[in-house]
């Protein structure tokens, strides 16, 4: 290897420059392949860096020194000076090396960088050479929108000038005679653009995370003024752009577009507003509502005909954003069917093979700018091409989409009609999945396609969504256009959804007969909602009539669904597993209507009744299915409850029933709990078919529920489908979510809601220094868990008298942190820091020096970050320092630190920070569940750690319980602070006339794994009371379980710690002993109290006298015959027992009252 190293450094000191990059290509293979190669870095920065030299050898040879792990004090001063050195060479493309490289420097050596060669910087944007003002335009690109160079533009005025500067110089050179220039400006605009809606640059960045108000206010600035600037111009650049090549010519696409879009909706007055908030003279519109239209009807014509190119990219980058055009107000539907057209055209051509989901996506996403008779001609065409899609995440997309489109289409058809206008064929659910291939699919029974399954969730999650309160969006767009839609088809009714959902269930009324090897959840999501269309329309209680208030479209729809449980009802028939059967009995029993059916068809085995029943018996007495058709345990409970509501319905069911209940307990099938449960349904058919007046004993109102689901009821053994079913679910809920109810970007909450939804609280600062040490620092960090990275702010000040020239910040790391760049330690170099005394002696407002570090976090563990400073008192000097401080024996680091360093600096002043602990609850994201799916996965999470807490609240009793909304019961003032933490409160039981509590929480770690909590808590009255105010100990049980033992290892490795994270040091940890010796003397108190009340017990009387006697003689006469006083009499015959007890109950309906009370009012 040393052989190697010399050899390379002969090559770098030759000036043969083929010899030189072949070394640096050499030196770059070892340093790859993990070998240290750091004894070339001087030769690489003096005879390559600091030389004159060619540019790819500059490039190869910078790229050397970032990739070795050099200290900052030695690579930061060779990085600046041959960078500033080379933008100032007379070869163009040396320069040009040397801005290309400014997007790979860190963060800290960027602002001196930057501001010292501004000039230069501007001479190579208007440089006659082609070369240098491509590499200029390609580096500030790339650098200018990041989140860390637009905070710095927020803090540092010089700075941002002078980039305001280069992006308006940036958006001249669109304009450019050169093509590659013209090029690298439209795509320069076109990443500012995208970084202020997605950001996906400064997280590629990766240098740091930074609270990004101030860096949103300077982007939209420059955003606005390039807009500003596009709009303006656009005849002259839709001229430029008509004159490049083809192959560049799609860059220039989406900057017209954009700013076109911007301008048109009025979102560009928004990022005025943001730019500058309290400005109040910007006004909402620049131009008339014509003049937008014009330019965007001009922008449509240039890119129209591109339409038919022969670049597959090019049509597709033209189709989209045509599409977004046609989106903006004013915008026509025959844009988009041209875009549509082409876009579908690439399909059939079978070209751009690669995007076949991003061209579904696309045509899917915007289908509904088409117009009505559109929509349908392509709606089964494009069923037919997300059948056909591989990724299973874009097809669950589309399908969703699709679904959404067919009940808008549905809904606006209807309403339309309604109002007069002519009915557009083809428009019902019914009709639009009428396709072959699909009713193939549906009305199969042994199909391996998981396309139907996907197809029925999918329909019958849109309709719930579609039952729910729309989303309200004040602003244009793609969103807002589809909810208009919805809500001009339900006309804001109730019940309107349900018109297009009985269609659905028609649609999808096969997936019964289904046999999908065990999987059931499409089938659970279609019987959930038959069952809620049964409940909504009361089909128990028959078709209604026109003389009962029903209405045409009522008696219609009801008519529809009695038919369809009929039709399902003889479908029992050919359902061959045990397990859909006992479901589908349950949606049918519960809602049928039994006292419809004709009497005289009571013998018929095609009766209904007799059907039900007959199924209800094969169910009963199967033993023989496998573990995939029946899950033998569930099905009978099922069907036990559904014999007791049918008997208790109808006496001729009961009758039935009891017949086959009996012969069920009798027989071999039934276990001890299935006799016990029919012997109690039996005596329930027997008590109401004995008492008919007193039928509500024995069955109550439909409820509407479905209590089905592959997790709803535990899973007793580990089952494929089962995990099949879950996965389905899971990716259906995901697209139905985004597309229904989308996370808002930045933009959207800007527009709905102001520049105030952006305001965050900055997190909490922590001193790490005494109050006595030299320089001040305080810090705080942000935490990025998509990339799994932490930031580390600090805030320095120098509370010295002297004006320190230099200062080191050390960072080192501990638990699961890490450095990206693999070094174990991180420096930074500040300069000049000056004294704050001397600031407040001058009265003189001095800002903290800022300074940063970003890690990255491995695992799940408890981690810190351990801040050193050093400081040189006698840096330049060139003395030694004669202050030894209190450090005579020094320790062996120190002396390596102090022994390191050039004697120029002099020697430093080490100050010793407290670490910076990041709080283990901080690597945790909330996890939403419902508290089924909390219940069915917690006992089986395999590690649990238990602990008790306790804390105090002021008051106890009625006030501070039952009085009092449970959301602000001072009993649960201890624990207010995990409402901020990353956890989701699944549930939560309350006993509030006890003051006791349990609350479930759901979360998962960053890197996968589940964690559930939960926290059990029961009060007790303190015996200290102060000044009269009751203070009460709340003593909490806490229950974490979790995927992984490793997570309960770290958080039970310091019980006070976890505790201190989530409550913010609100609860204290009692140790078990100390909870068993507490509850022992609290026993003991009890026993004594006990034993007093005992030894307290009166003397037996003495023997009573005839005067005695006769008074006793004389009260009896004058008592009633109940016993009570004959008189008026204000004396009380309950005992201290009997009065508390009467108290207890009185006070419970009162709480129960009161509930009662802000339930109807907060219904109102």
């Amino acid at each position: 290897m040393d052989l190697l190293i010399a050899q390379i450094n002969t090559d770098l000191r030759s000036s043969d420059a083929l010899r030189q990059s072949s070394a640096l290509l050499q030196a770059l293979q070892q340093c790859a392949a993990g070998r240290d190669v750091s004894a070339l870095a001087r030769t690489a920065a003096t005879e390559i860096l600091s030389a004159p030299s060619s540019a790819v050898c500059k490039r190869l040879a910078l790229d050397l020194l970032r990739a070795l792990p050099l200290p900052p004090d030695l690579l930061d001063p060779l990085l600046l000076t041959s960078l500033r050195s080379d933008l100032s060479f007379p070869d163009p493309d040396v320069a040009a090396s040397s801005i290309a490289s400014f997007p790979s420097l860190p963060s800290h050596l960027l602002p001196s960088l930057l501001s010292s060669a501004q000039a230069d910087i501007a001479a190579a944007l208007s440089s006659p050479a082609e070369s240098l003002r491509l590499a200029a335009v390609t580096s500030l690109s790339s650098l200018l929108p990041r989140d860390d160079l637009a905070l710095m533009c927020s803090t540092n005025p010089s700075l941002m000038a002078h980039a305001t500067t280069w992006w308006g110089r940036l958006a001249e050179l669109a304009l450019d005679s050169a093509d590659a220039v013209s090029a690298g400006a439209f795509e320069a605009l076109a990443r500012l653009f995208q970084e202020l809606e997605g950001r996906r640059m400064s997280r590629l960045a990766g240098d740091k995370l930074v609270d990004g108000e101030g860096a949103l206010a300077v982007r939209a600035q420059w955003a606005a003024d390039a807009i500003d600037f596009i709009w303006s111009r656009r005849n002259m650049l839709i001229a430029r752009t008509m004159v490049m090549p083809v192959e560049s010519f799609r860059v220039t696409v989406y900057p017209l577009v954009h700013a076109a879009k911007m301008v048109a909706s009025g979102v560009v007055n928004t990022l005025r507003r943001i730019a500058k908030p309290g400005d109040t003279t910007i006004a909402d519109s620049v131009e008339s509502s014509a003049e937008k239209l014009v330019g965007v009807s001009d922008i449509v014509s240039h890119l129209l005909p591109f339409l038919s190119s022969l670049d597959p990219p090019l049509v597709f980058e033209v189709g989209i954003n045509m599409l977004a055009l046609a989106d903006v107000p004013g915008g026509k539907p025959e844009w988009a069917s041209a875009a549509i057209i082409a876009i579908l055209t690439l399909w059939d051509r079978q070209e751009f093979s690669s995007m076949r989901e991003t061209i579904v996506r696309a045509v899917a996403t915007n289908l509904h700018l088409l117009d009505l008779g559109m929509q349908v001609s392509l709606f089964k065409r494009l069923l037919q091409m997300v059948r056909n899609l591989r990724a299973e995440s874009d097809r669950m997309h589309a399908l969703a989409c699709i679904c959404r489109t067919a009940l808008c289409v549905d809904l606006f058809a209807k309403e339309s009609v309604r109002r007069g206008q002519k009915p557009v064929p083809g428009t019902d659910v019914i009709s639009l999945f009428e396709d072959v291939r699909v009713k193939e699919d549906l009305n199969s029974v042994t199909s391996k396609n998981l396309f139907r399954e996907e197809l029925v969730a999918s329909l019958v999650e849109s309709c719930f969504q579609l039952s729910l309160p729309l989303p309200e969006l004040k602003n244009s767009g793609t969103e807002s256009r589809v909810i208009g839609a919805l809500a001009y088809g339900t006309g804001y009714g109730a019940l309107n959804w349900t018109e297009p959902a009985l269609d659905v269930v028609e649609v999808c009324r096969p997936c019964v007969l289904w046999d999908c090897n065990g999987r059931t959840y499409a089938i659970d999501c279609y019987l959930k909602l038959l069952v809620r269309l049964c409940h909504i329309y009361d089909t128990r209680g028959g078709v209604k009539t026109i003389k009962a208030g029903a209405s045409q479209d009522q008696i219609l729809n009801e008519t529809r669904l009695r038919n369809l449980q009929l039709q399902l009802i003889r479908d029992l028939r050919e359902v061959h597993t045990p397990r859909i059967s006992s479901r589908l009995i349950w949606a049918i029993s519960e809602h049928f209507d039994l006292e419809g059916l004709d009497p005289l068809l009571a013998d018929d085995p095609e009766d209904p009744l007799n059907i039900i029943i007959s199924n209800m018996h094969k169910i009963l007495f199967n033993t023989d299915s496998s573990a995939t058709t029946s899950n033998r345990i569930q099905d009978v409970q099922a069907v036990l409850i559904c014999a007791q509501r049918l008997g208790a319905r109808n006496a001729r069911a009961g009758q039935l029933l009891s017949k086959e209940l009996e012969e069920f307990r009798a027989s071999t099938s039934a276990d001890s709990v299935t006799k016990h449960q029919s012997r109690y349904v039996l005596q329930v058919i027997k008590y109401v078919t004995n008492h008919p007046d007193n039928r509500w004993v024995g069955v109550g109102d439909a409820t509407g529920d479905y209590p089905f689901s592959h997790h709803k009821l535990t899973v007793q053994f580990s089952e494929a489908s089962a995990a099949q079913d879950r996965k389905l679910e899971g990716l259906v809920h995901k697209a139905i979510r985004e597309l229904w109810r989308p996370n808002p970007s930045q933009l959207t909450l800007l527009q709905t809601k102001g520049i105030g939804a952006l305001h965050k609280e900055l997190p909490k600062a922590c001193t790490l220094t005494g109050s006595c040490d030299p320089c001040y620092i305080e810090a705080y960090h942000l935490a990025d868990p998509t990339d799994g990275r932490i930031t580390l702010h600090l805030k320095i000040l120098n509370l010295t008298e002297l004006e320190l020239n230099r200062v080191d910040i050390r960072v080192g790391l501990s638990g699961a942190l890490y450095y990206m760049d693999g070094f174990s330690r991180t420096v930074r170099h500040l300069r000049n820091l000056v004294s704050q005394i001397d600031c407040v002696q001058q009265e003189i407002n001095m800002d903290p020096v800022q300074s940063s570090v970003t890690v990255g976090v491995s695992h799940f563990e408890r981690c810190s970050l351990w801040v050193q400073v050093l400081y040189y008192p006698f840096y330049g000097s060139g003395g030694s320092a004669d202050y030894e401080g209190d450090y005579a024996e020094e320790d062996s680091q120190m002396m390596r630190q102090k022994r390191s360093l050039r004697p120029e600096l002099g020697e430093p002043v080490v100050l010793r920070c407290q670490p910076y602990k990041i709080p283990l609850a901080e690597l945790l994201l909330p996890l939403e569940c419902s508290p089924v799916e909390y219940f069915r996965l917690w006992p089986s999470l395999p590690a649990m750690v238990e602990c008790t807490g306790t804390y105090t609240y002021e008051g106890s009793g009625f006030k501070a319980t039952a009085a009092q909304q449970y959301d602000s019961s001072p009993f649960l003032s201890g624990l207010k602070s995990i409402s901020s933490k990353p956890f989701h409160q699944v549930c939560s039981h309350f006993i509030r006339t006890v003051a006791g509590f349990q609350l479930c929480y759901a979360a998962k770690t960053w890197f996968g794994g589940f964690v559930g909590m939960m926290i059990f808590g029961a009060s007790e009255v303190s015996r200290n009371v102060d000044l009269g105010d009751e203070t009460t100990t709340m003593i909490c049980k806490f229950v974490v379980r979790a995927s992984d033992e490793s997570i309960t290892r770290e958080i039970e490795s310091n019980l006070q710690g976890w505790l201190d994270d989530i409550t913010d040091g609100a609860v204290e940890y009692m140790p078990e002993d100390e909870v068993k010796s507490a509850a022992a003397e609290r026993l003991k108190i009890s026993m004594e109290r006990i034993a007093l009340l005992k030894a307290a017990k009166p003397k037996a009387p003495p023997a009573k006298t005839e005067q005695e006697e006769e008074e006793e003689r004389k009260q009896s006469e004058e008592l009633d015959g109940f016993g009570n006083p004959k008189g008026p009499s204000t004396l009380s015959k309950l005992t201290a027992e009997e009065a508390e007890h009467r108290a207890l109950q009185a006070a419970v309906l009162q709480e129960w009252h009161q509930l009662c009370k802000e339930k109807a009012l907060k219904a109102q």
